[in-house]
């Protein structure tokens, strides 16, 4: 009877929530530009008689309802990544279109969908007497940037919460997730000696010295290809090269430094030290002191101004199957929809790396959508899931209260 009495309120509200989605895909939130985009989700959330609603000392919206001794945490990240090119898009990038009942827009998989879900979800758990005992949190973050930023400051600075678990809202198919793999962002900067392109051969050219470096970057990708560093469950680790600078005095001087940035896709199998050593090891002895390895260091100020310096360490983490957690989200699916759905995980990355990965607190992953679309010009998602993932996370409370004490 409580199911159907959630499943009334989320149909007689389904106008009310696909409106809300095509709301705040209407808004750009690129570059983490959240204010805007967070002023409109805070407006629902006040309609709706959240307790409290409000920007965090970062910009990200926050909105909480209840008191009690129990923390959860719905994460989902509100700012989206640009548009590359505006003319590959065949409508309005914002204003979206629908069609045979999917939503194309920017942002509507990554990761705007789950907020409606979220939000309404939520205030229909409450009304139902499913938050007794549990202080529940929105928490609409910035992501794109440096994922587990967000939820690190929210632990440590504003709100000073530590939740005792977190759903994240990033696009899962409407199936359970518990993990993905992590990543560590690097730099390689070769150091040479300038010297004039007609006499190159006084100079030092950094530029040669790193060509071996890129050979061997590819070659370990491949190696990792063919199950090096390989987890059953996360897959492959792999590396890339993503970005390069150049320093030269012009266009007829011999370059003296030249950088490369990797992005390296790590595994549970692989211990931090570890992968950076095995960075350094591409590099021959005889180079040592001229080209250097440095992780890359995130301290950018948020639309705020507020700063919060992490490392771009991202690490990997993983639930087990039998985790009482994802029984609890496993128990949601079957309660609602009446089926067995297959465990997941994440090929991306998420605020997971930070609330499973550095803090430790058990964190599953729900939302709708498929993370193949995010970023592409097609991006979407079922409107029939966004409205279904309300269900979700409104039962996600009561079935946590009774099967974990």
């Amino acid at each position: 009877m409580e199911i159907q009495k959630l499943k009334q309120k989320v149909e007689e509200n389904r106008a009310n929530i696909i409106q809300f989605m095509r709301d705040i895909c209407a808004i750009p939130s690129m570059e983490g530009q959240l204010k805007d985009v967070g002023e409109r989700i805070a407006a629902e959330m006040n309609q709706l008689g959240f307790d409290e609603v409000r920007f965090d000392k970062m910009g990200n919206i926050l909105g909480r309802i209840g008191s009690g001794k129990r923390v959860i945490v719905y994460d989902s990240h509100i700012d989206t990544v640009g548009l590359a090119d505006p003319d590959t898009w065949q409508w309005d990038p914002f204003i979206g279109k629908v069609e045979n009942g999917i939503f194309y827009a920017r942002g509507a998989c990554d990761e705007k969908g789950s907020t409606p879900g979220m939000v309404y979800g939520l205030a229909f758990a409450r009304d139902l007497g499913w938050l007794d005992g549990i202080t529940a949190y929105y928490f609409g973050n910035m992501e794109e940037w440096c994922d587990g930023l967000a939820p690190n400051a929210f632990v440590e600075v504003d709100p000073k919460v530590r939740p005792d678990y977190v759903v994240i809202g990033e696009p899962t198919k409407m199936h359970v997730d518990r993990g993905h793999k992590g990543r560590i962002e690097l730099k390689i900067t070769a150091s040479g000696r300038s010297a004039h392109a007609a006499s190159h051969y006084l100079g030092d050219n950094a530029v040669y010295k790193m060509m071996a470096i890129i050979t061997q970057i590819r070659e370990l990708d491949r190696r990792f290809r063919f199950g090096m560093g390989s987890h059953p469950v996360q897959g492959h680790p792999s590396i890339a090269v993503t970005d390069v600078s150049v320093r030269t005095a012009s266009l007829n001087a011999v370059p003296d430094q030249f950088t490369i940035y990797l992005d390296r896709r790590i595994t549970s199998n692989e211990p931090h030290d570890e992968v950076i050593a095995q960075i350094k090891g591409l590099i021959p002895d005889y180079l040592q002191e001229e080209i250097k390895v440095e992780e890359l260091f995130y301290d950018e100020p948020s639309y705020t101004g507020f700063v919060f310096p992490v490392a771009k360490y991202y690490p990997a983490w993983l639930l087990e199957d039998d985790h009482p957690l994802v029984q609890v989200g496993q128990s949601v699916v079957e309660t609602l929809w009446g089926e067995k759905r297959s465990l997941d995980k994440w090929d991306f990355s998420t605020n997971g790396t930070y609330w499973a990965g550095k803090a430790g607190i058990p964190s599953i992953g729900f939302g709708p959508g498929d993370e193949k679309f995010a970023h592409r010009d097609d991006e979407q998602v079922p409107l029939d899931d966004v409205v279904a993932a309300t269900e979700f996370y409104a039962l996600f409370p009561k079935i946590l209260s009774e099967k974990i004490k």
